[in-house]
């Protein structure tokens, strides 16, 4: 045990020129183009692992040290700015690599047995294994999160209210008009419609790329539901894919208003 208290001071003790050697046998090992600040960004990381490398040593607790998982969901969050998970999953084999040596090293100069260095290090290899399960779990966990935000910011952007006139709005449908953004517009667009005041809707789908037979469908249950909500529905851009689409799906157009582009619809207010 004295053996392993030693190792422990040493890494507590020389825990900056460690992680700093930790980086650099990392980075001489992978041909990445690392910016500076990533690198320093990383040498401060490394200092809290090989800090509590140091005390869960000779802790002899069993299980997994809760500022791991910390540390781990730090490396997540700094992927998750470029986006890239194999950008930090390659590091892992030659940090094994260079942790290894470290440790190896330490037992020779302390004069660890080898069932003891073999147990260290398969401790190290131990913790590395759960960080990247973690580092991985929480970096899907973040991208599912921003997703989920740039799916909102997309549905608010391109499904905007544009009033023209009293009580008569545009709302140009651009995009792909998915599930989400379906469910978007009965849940946001619909009581606006009726907090503003609107009576007569234009649906201009000129911006629409993409739309399936389901979607029109829900489509189609958003227009009767503005119907009886008192509010009028004229479409305009429709093309003739979509109106094929339509038809097929036995949508009934004949009780709507329809203009082949917004600048008509607009001048038959006039």
């Amino acid at each position: 045990m004295n053996s392993l208290n030693n190792i422990s001071n040493h890494l507590l003790s020389n825990k900056e020129s460690l992680a700093i050697e930790i980086v650099n046998g990392v980075l001489n090992s992978l041909n990445q183009d690392i910016p500076k600040w990533e690198q320093d960004q990383a040498v401060t990381m490394y200092i809290e692992f090989v800090s509590f490398l140091g005390e869960y040593i000779i802790s002899e607790e069993e299980k997994t040290p809760e500022l791991l998982l910390v540390w781990s969901k730090k490396n997540a969050a700094i992927v998750s700015l470029d986006g890239n998970l194999s950008t930090l999953v390659v590091r892992y084999l030659p940090t094994r690599d260079v942790i290894t040596d470290i440790l190896t090293e330490l037992g020779l100069e302390y004069n660890l047995s080898l069932k003891e260095l073999s147990k260290l290090i398969k401790q190290v290899n131990h913790m590395l294994d759960i960080s990247l399960n973690e580092t991985v779990s929480s970096y899907e966990f973040l991208v599912y999160e921003y997703q989920k935000m740039a799916q909102i910011e997309l549905a608010e952007v391109s499904t905007p209210i544009v009033p023209v006139k009293d009580g008569i709005i545009v709302l140009p449908l651009v995009g792909n008009i998915d599930s989400y953004r379906i469910q978007y517009m009965m849940e946001n667009l619909l009581p606006k419609m009726s907090d503003l005041g609107v009576n007569c809707v234009i649906a201009d789908f000129s911006g629409v790329y993409k739309l399936d037979k389901e979607n029109v469908k829900y489509l189609n249950q958003i227009g009767q539901m503005l119907r009886l909500m008192g509010i009028d529905i004229i479409s305009t851009g429709i093309s003739p894919k979509l109106a094929q689409l339509a038809i097929n799906e036995g949508i009934d157009l004949s009780g709507s208003k329809i203009y082949s582009n917004l600048k008509i619809a607009l001048e038959s207010f006039e």
